[in-house]
């Protein structure tokens, strides 16, 4: 799994673009995580994609938009990640390694379950 991180300006349809690049590859991005950062006006895009050469295919289409600041591939040192599962007793949250998560998330058996990657 890769992480991608993208520094992007907070404007409306930047998403749109960017989601257009890798609709544009036929690539699947695996998890999306967006949010303000700490640049005024700025905000930070974090895909996880399956496959390396995509992510690699598809970097140099990303840093040609105008909305975007930089795009890079994320260490795998750096991956996090967490997820949120439900059963009958409630929500429990999961953070840690990818590898943690993937095993807590495997051993629970979770009704519902949404996993993530993230890096900063």
């Amino acid at each position: 799994m890769e992480v991608m991180m993208l520094l992007v300006y907070d404007q409306p349809g930047v998403m749109q673009r960017v989601m257009g690049e890798f609709n544009r590859k036929r690539i699947n991005v695996e998890t999306i995580v967006v949010g303000k950062c700490e640049m005024p006006e700025r905000a930070r895009i974090v895909l996880s994609i399956e496959d390396r050469e995509k992510a690699l295919s598809v970097m140099e289409h990303l840093r040609a938009l105008q909305e975007v600041i930089e795009a890079d591939l994320v260490d795998h040192s750096r991956h996090e990640a967490y997820a949120l599962l439900q059963n009958r007793e409630g929500i429990c949250r999961v953070t840690g390694s990818v590898e943690e998560v993937d095993l807590i998330v495997k051993k629970s058996q979770p009704e519902k379950y949404v996993q993530a990657m993230n890096a900063i």
